[in-house]
Parts: C-alpha cells; sequence; structure tokens
C-alpha cells in the first residue's frame, strides 16, 4: 500500500536522519584545518553510528513484528478484523485463565525488550516504539488489580450485541468453508456468552454490578437479539417476531450470496443453511436465555438509584486508575472538575456571542430551550426523515473531502460511510459512533448513527458530528494510522483514548478553518458538541468522585447545555458504566490544540499546517506525552 505524504512534512525518520548527515558533512567541509583524512574519518564515524542507530531500530522493528503477530495469533477476532481468515471458525478467550496468560507474556515481553536493546542506540522514532510498547505493558497491570470492577455487561459496552454485530459486519463469506466457520463461530460465542456470564455472577457476588438501568438494557439488547426466526423462545414480554432475526437474516442472505456466485449448488446451500439453524437453535440461543434469566434473577439486587463507581469496594482508587488510562496523563479527579467547570464557563460566554449574532432576546437558559424545543431543528421522525439525515451527513462529509489536501499530506486509502445503527442494538439518543475498516481500504470505515428518535439527534449538531466520525476526524486519524507501513504493526493498530477522541474533538474545531458551520446555528452545534465534552469533566468526575447521583449528574447537565433530556439520559447513563472515559475527550482535544499553538510560536513563518498534522498522525496514536515529544522532535527539525 501507498502512504502519500506532503513534502511540506519534514518530519520523519529517513528524512530526519539524512538532514542531520547533511548538516554534519556541510560542517566538516568548511573546517579549512581538517585534512583529508580527518575528513574521511569523520564521515565514516558519522555513517558507522548512524548504520548501528538503523541496525537497533530495524532489530526492535522485527522484534515488534514477532510480538505483535504472536498476539494476534491468540485472539481470532482481531485477525478478522484486519480482514484477515486464519482461525476464522474460532472466538477470542474470554476466561480469567486466559486474561492472567495474556498478563504473563505482557510483563515476560517487556523484560525481554529492555534486556535485548539498547535504547541509546536507537532512533528516534525507534524510542518512542519502545516506550509505546512499555507503557501499554505497564497500563495493563495497572489495570488488573482492579479486574474485578469492571462490568461485564451493560447497556453501552453491550458484550451481548457486539457479537452479533461482528458476525453480520466483520466475517465475511466468499466460499463455502468461511460459512462454516461462520457457524462454527456461533457455536464458539454461545460459549463465550456463558463464560462472560460466570464472570458477571462472580464479581455480583462481590459486590460489583452495575446500576439497573445497564441489567434493563442488556435483558432488552438480549432479547432482541433471539427475537424472530429460527429462534422459538419467546425473548421478551411481547411475543417473538415472525420475521427472521438479523443474525439468522445474515446467514441466510450469505448463503444465498454463495449460490448466486455459483460457488455452491443448491443442495449445498441447504446443507449450509440447516447447519447454520442448528447452531442458532441449539447454542446461540440457549446462550442468551440464561443470559437473560440470570439478569432478570438479579435485578433486584441492583441500585435504584444509579451513582458511580466510588460506591464500589476501592472504588476511588479505581476510578484514578481509570482516569489514568483515559487521559494518558496523571491529572487527579479535582484537577478534571475543576478544568471542566472553567471549559464549562468558557464555552458558555461564546454561545452568547452566536446567541446575539441571531438576535435572540432572552437569556442562554431560554435559548437552549428554543434550540432543545423547535421542531426546526429536527429531521422528520419517519424513515424519510431518517435517509435525510444521513444524505445530508454524507453531503457534508463530501465537502470536507475536496479540501484535504490543503490540510494534510497523509490522505486515507479507505473510504468512510455513513450507515444506521442495526435495529438490534439501536438505542434512542445513544452516541454515534465510528467503527474502522480493513487495513487495505477494501471495507470502509463506517460512520453509523442511532435514528430509532429522531428527536435526540439534533439538525444543528449533524455538521459537527459527522465532522468527528468520519472526515477529519476518527476516519482520517485511525484509517491513516492503519496504513503506515514506515511503523511497526502494533502502532498502527494501537489504541490511546485521549488521542483519538481528542483527535476527534479537534476535528470539530478544525472544520472553521476548513470553512464548514456556515450557519451560525451549525456552529451553535459545533460549541454545544464542545460544551458536552467539557461538561462530561464535570460530571464523570462528579458521579464517580464526589458521589452524584445520576440525576444530580442529569439536571448538571440540562443546565449547561441545550442537548435534548433524551440524549442526556443516555450519554450520563453511559458515564456511569465506563468511568472515565468520557474525560479523555476534552484533555486529548486541548493538548494538540496547545502543541499547534506550542509549534505556531516556535516556527513562525516556518509553520506550515499541513507538515503539523502529518505530524500528529504520522505516528499513530500515542499517549499525549509520547505526542508532545513527536511534535518537538518535528519543530527541532527546522533548527
Amino acid at each position: 500500500m501507498t502512504t502519500t505524504m506532503n513534502t511540506s512534512n519534514r518530519f520523519g525518520l529517513s528524512g530526519l536522519l539524512l538532514a542531520v548527515f547533511s548538516v554534519t558533512i556541510a560542517v566538516l567541509l568548511s573546517a579549512c584545518t581538517a585534512t583529508s583524512e580527518t575528513l574521511a574519518g569523520a564521515i565514516n564515524n558519522t555513517t558507522t553510528t548512524e548504520s548501528a542507530t538503523e541496525s537497533e531500530t530495524d532489530r526492535l522493528n522485527a522484534w515488534f513484528e514477532t510480538k505483535y503477530e504472536e498476539e494476534l495469533q491468540r485472539s481470532p477476532l482481531s485477525l478478522t478484523v484486519l480482514g484477515r481468515k486464519e482461525k476464522y471458525n474460532e472466538v477470542d478467550d474470554a476466561s480469567e485463565a486466559a486474561q492472567d496468560k495474556e498478563l504473563s507474556i505482557s510483563r515476560a515481553n517487556a523484560a525481554e525488550l529492555r534486556e535485548r536493546f539498547d535504547y541509546e542506540q536507537l532512533t528516534d522514532e525507534g524510542k518512542l516504539s519502545r516506550d509505546i510498547w512499555l507503557y501499554q505493558n505497564e497500563r495493563k497491570i495497572d489495570a488488573d488489580q482492579f479486574r474485578n470492577h469492571d462490568f461485564v455487561f451493560d447497556q453501552m459496552s453491550a458484550v451481548q450485541s457486539f457479537y452479533p454485530t461482528f458476525m453480520i459486519n466483520f466475517h465475511k463469506v466468499d466460499e463455502v468453508a468461511d460459512m462454516e466457520a461462520y457457524t462454527a463461530r456461533l457455536g464458539g460465542i454461545a460459549t463465550t456468552i456463558r463464560t462472560l456470564l460466570g464472570r458477571a455472577q462472580k464479581y455480583a457476588a462481590q459486590g460489583v454490578r452495575p446500576p439497573r438501568f445497564a441489567y434493563d438494557g442488556v435483558i432488552d439488547q438480549s432479547s432482541k437479539i433471539i427475537d424472530g426466526a429460527p429462534f422459538t423462545t419467546v425473548a421478551s414480554s411481547a411475543s417473538a417476531s415472525d420475521a427472521d432475526s438479523a443474525i439468522w437474516r445474515d446467514a441466510k442472505s450469505k448463503i444465498a450470496a454463495l449460490l448466486e456466485a455459483g460457488k455452491i449448488d443448491p443442495p449445498t446451500a441447504a446443507r449450509l443453511e440447516a447447519e447454520a439453524r442448528s447452531a442458532l437453535v441449539k447454542d446461540f440461543e440457549p446462550a442468551y436465555a440464561e443470559l437473560i434469566a440470570w439478569f432478570r434473577s438479579d435485578i433486584d439486587n441492583t441500585d435504584r438509584i444509579a451513582t458511580g463507581v466510588g460506591r464500589l469496594p476501592r472504588g476511588k482508587a479505581y476510578y484514578e486508575e481509570r482516569l489514568r488510562a483515559s487521559t494518558t496523563t496523571d491529572m487527579t479527579a479535582a484537577e478534571i472538575h475543576q478544568l471542566g467547570l472553567d471549559e464549562v464557563q468558557r464555552l458558555n460566554a461564546e454561545m452568547l456571542t452566536v446567541m446575539n449574532e441571531v438576535k435572540f432576546k432572552g437569556s442562554l437558559q431560554d435559548f437552549f430551550a428554543f434550540i432543545r424545543e423547535g421542531k426546526q431543528f429536527y429531521y422528520p421522525n419517519t424513515d424519510a426523515g431518517r435517509q435525510r439525515y444521513i444524505d445530508d451527513a454524507e453531503t457534508k462529509l463530501d465537502f470536507i473531502r475536496q479540501r484535504l489536501p490543503k490540510y494534510f499530506g497523509l490522505l486515507p486509502k479507505g473510504d468512510v460511510v455513513v450507515k444506521r445503527v442495526e435495529a438490534f442494538r439501536e438505542q434512542d439518543g445513544a452516541a454515534q459512533h465510528y467503527r474502522a475498516g480493513t487495513p487495505d481500504g477494501s471495507r470502509p470505515g463506517v460512520y453509523y448513527v442511532h435514528l430509532s428518535d429522531m428527536t435526540a439527534v439534533p439538525a444543528n449538531q449533524l455538521e459537527v458530528i459527522a465532522y468527528h466520525e468520519g472526515l477529519p476526524g476518527h476516519h482520517m486519524q485511525i484509517a491513516i494510522a492503519q496504513e503506515l507501513e514506515s511503523m511497526p504493526t502494533f502502532r498502527r493498530q494501537i489504541h490511546f483514548t485521549a488521542y483519538i477522541e481528542g483527535w476527534a474533538l479537534y476535528a470539530e474545531w478544525l472544520a472553521i478553518e476548513m470553512g464548514a458551520y456556515d450557519d451560525p446555528y451549525a456552529n451553535f452545534g459545533r460549541l454545544t458538541s464542545e460544551l458536552w465534552r467539557a461538561i462530561r469533566l464535570v460530571v464523570d468526575t462528579g458521579l464517580h468522585s464526589m458521589g452524584w447521583t445520576e440525576q444530580q449528574a442529569i439536571d448538571y447537565f440540562a443546565s449547561n447545555s441545550p442537548e435534548p433530556l433524551a440524549s442526556i439520559t443516555s450519554e450520563i447513563r453511559r458515564y456511569i458504566v465506563t468511568p472515565g472515559q468520557a474525560t479523555s475527550y476534552k484533555i486529548g482535544m486541548l493538548k494538540i490544540r496547545e502543541l499547534r499553538t506550542k509549534a505556531e510560536q516556535a516556527l513562525g513563518e516556518d509553520f506550515d499546517i499541513a507538515g503539523f498534522h502529518d505530524t500528529v498522525l504520522g505516528g499513530g496514536a500515542l499517549p499525549l506525552a509520547l505526542l508532545e515529544r513527536r511534535v518537538d522532535l518535528w519543530i527541532n527539525s527546522f533548527k
């Protein structure tokens, strides 16, 4: 694959070394007192030093490839996400024993890395790779002490919905063997659901349960998954649907595609359908029925009044660990809370400016109500309205797509498309999200939208969300990372939430420079989005560190934002079951903007926006301190 790079981006491993080597030669040639023998010796020494540096980095990169491939081979689902078909009939081992094994391997790999490679002999990029690998290892060890604090099942991480979503969207069927692997995986999913249910039951016995609304979500989503043919169990209080379930419809359509392509005959198609049906009815459905039954039996043990994880044993320590993992900083809950309060105040002031621009008479709270309740700010709650939303989002992405070359040298090979979330996992007011395509671009990235309730997706926020999830946001960053041939593979696939979400929030702001938000209400939607992330700093820390209830958090959010109540409620419930994650967006964005200001001030007329963006995106996801080091190297390359 080919990576397109803007020549104005002077940061790059080979380019930086070449620049250093050229300067060395120039200095030596200007030294009139140097003899030819001295000059030749100096050049040879420089060449030897640089060769040793390259050699050590090459050795390290080869080691990374070996270790990353070993890790991939332990994760059949990851192989599939990457478009590979090894272990296509298997799923990942979700047991605690497997988790123990992974941790042991991580510790051994970290020790081997420190022992085998000379840090001082590595290139700057090689040092970054080493430090990222070790940082990731330290985070795993830090997190493992709170293993039993995780909510195995909830309405947001939605493990129960992940597996059918995975089979529908990632498990491609091109040959008979692929469909046979599909059927085998249905049985593997049933085993995994039971394994995870056992872990949830164990943690519940230790007093670790998500709140009642999360139980309701698990029951509802799981019931929808086994509602319809070929399942016979009545999955919910209502009668099961006569229509095909989503997973059965997918299996049949993939078999039908093989038949249409002439790769199988009708008897083979009938056999494959019978095998898939059997796996669904005998393995898949009973596992989900057990999951539903236990959650229904245990729901009376949950908290009706939801609060954060501070209520759990060692809950505050767990939350501080989650903050470290999410922000890649050592910021405390108190520091983050205050930062949020300051940002909310700043953004409210900017919103007043827009309110005055449109000549609205009244307070900011009145304007919030006007935006929240005005029918003109919503698409019709019809199928036509939903399609219009998708079409308009595609139009906004096309607008940005045409302007990318002015702001970026690195451009993604893979495209991005807009899709509605599958019915069995769609939730009123849930956040839109992005799922990556394959590194070769054969499967596009997808910007998913929840459109079951159109009153929860304000029209004036369509632009900003499209830019966050698609271009120049998540798709731009993740697709480019996957395509970085010069980087070790693990760096193309690694995720650090503060970097990834920080970039997407920065991208919302960057779109202003790219000519977006020409309507003041769209700009107000952008401010609403950024304010939303500032509010997260306040309510997340309030919930998990300061004892706030769900209702307190909802009230604070509603009083400081025009977001619809359905969306606010969904968001607060998300924060409750994923402690710390919501804080990463604003902290990451502020860091990227800080680094841009730093580069602009240091470089003056030499500052190049495409070069800066390529520096930020050209190293894959990074902890924020290591991102700053990379930007500093780019700045110093101009000296």
